[in-house]
């Protein structure tokens, strides 16, 4: 039985939720690898809609064990949240898996996170002021606050006065701020150490026995491949791994054990936040794909910058992640237009380039180079046949499929669970 690991292939808010809802009713554990509660997912069942911010998506379906891997930064007070409102609704959420070694997000890194974007002004990056980048900072410089620390308050408070030590000096010398009290932070903390406990486990070893046993595990990213720390659009990305390779830095399984990889992909693109976005529409198209999209963040509400599909981020995304798929979401949105525009390389100072520019001025500067194709009118959202679709919208599927890295194995026509086009089978 297979690992599946399911990236975002362009900034985020792709339906990466929905594309791991569909499969989970098929897998016995859905892993989240990286991120925090910035990424959110948007699942509909039925007549009921979900908004998961820290939880996996798999957490909806029954028999799935949902795991917090230990790439995964966790604001404790948000996890509790979100369980207690999943509760509230009617699911069953005895069976989380929260990773030992998970770093916690303590309240002095969101009051760091908000101040220090205040204070970049115009280099503002975008960030949810949800203290995630000051976590995963703390991470690499060895002064973070792991789940396991939560459980020994000698450990805990050793941490934290460490941590203190510099960052108090930031906050009233820089910031103008009041400073951190090394007592209030460890005791909000261990208010949350026995309810925390029984979720808590060794998730690694969990889950490589799991794939020992023949279990099929899906592994679900935060973000996608362009807000990736390392090859997404520096330094106007997120501070976690979103890219395939995190899924085993961040849930303790190694590389040899996936078995495919799936990048979920719009039918146009869509952004939140600052950074270079070069298929941008600033014009009635945008608001159209805006308004007909509902592109809203669903963590903060924001409105996304939409544009036109863009081939070189798929190519891109296809590369840097391995794909062997793409879930192509959101065909719908594009109904009742008459032509559909799609970017098939960049212009940069008169140079014509197929991949994406090496350097960051080049693809701040870069222009798209679009080809235009056919749109169609007719109602798409009760389809479930590639066949069925209107020619127009096969023609455009189709052409995506030969500029994109990857085959088109499943496509969105609709928010529900239902609402799916499935061309090849994700785990077969």
């Amino acid at each position: 039985m297979p690992a599946v690991v399911v990236v975002g292939a362009q900034w985020g808010d792709e339906g990466k939720g929905k594309a791991t809802d569909q499969l989970g009713s098929r897998v016995d554990y859905v892993v989240k690898f990286n991120g925090g509660n910035n990424a959110g997912h948007t699942v509909v069942v039925g007549d009921e809609k979900y908004a998961l911010h820290l939880l996996p998506s798999g957490i909806l379906t029954p028999g799935v064990v949902p795991v917090i891997g230990n790439g995964v930064v966790v604001d404790v007070d948000v996890l509790f949240q979100e369980l207690d409102d999943l509760t509230e609704r009617g699911v069953d959420v005895s069976k989380l898996r929260v990773s030992a070694n998970a770093h916690v997000i303590p309240s002095y890194n969101r009051t760091l996170d908000k101040v220090t974007e205040r204070f970049l002004g115009k280099r503002q990056i975008g960030t949810t002021g949800r203290g995630i980048g000051p976590t995963y900072a703390d991470k690499m410089s060895r002064v973070g606050l792991r789940i396991q620390d939560l459980f020994d308050e000698s450990i805990l408070r050793q941490k934290v006065e460490a941590a203190l030590e510099l960052k108090n000096q930031i906050l009233v010398k820089v910031y103008n701020r009041r400073a951190a009290a090394v007592d209030e932070v460890v005791a909000e903390l261990l208010t949350h150490a026995e309810r925390l406990r029984p979720m808590v486990a060794d998730t690694a070893l969990e889950l490589n026995e799991a794939l020992d046993a023949g279990k099929t595990v899906l592994f679900e990213a935060g973000q996608a491949a362009m807000l990736d720390v390392d090859h997404g659009t520096y330094p106007f990305v997120t501070s976690s791994s979103a890219t395939a390779g995190g899924a085993c830095t961040g849930s303790g399984i190694g590389p040899t054990r996936i078995d495919r990889v799936v990048g979920v992909i719009k039918a146009y693109a869509t952004r939140v936040g600052e950074g270079p976005f070069p298929t941008e529409l600033f014009d009635e198209s945008g608001d159209f794909l805006r308004t007909t999209g509902g592109e809203f963040g669903t963590t903060t509400g924001r409105p996304r910058r939409t544009g036109w599909y863009d081939a070189v981020v798929a190519r891109y995304a296809s590369r840097v992640n391995g794909l062997t798929d793409l879930v192509l979401t959101k065909l719908d949105v594009l109904t009742g237009l008459e032509r559909i525009p799609v970017c098939v390389a960049y212009d940069v100072d008169g140079v014509r380039l197929d991949e994406m520019p090496t350097d960051q001025s080049a693809y701040h500067h870069a222009t798209p180079v679009y080809e235009e194709f056919e749109g169609w009118s007719e109602d798409i959202t009760g389809v479930r046949e590639f066949e069925d679709l209107p020619a127009a919208a096969q023609s455009y599927v189709l052409e995506l499929e030969k500029i994109s890295g990857a085959r088109i194995s499943s496509i969105g026509v609709g928010p529900d669970r239902e609402a799916t086009i499935i061309r090849h089978d994700l785990l077969g």
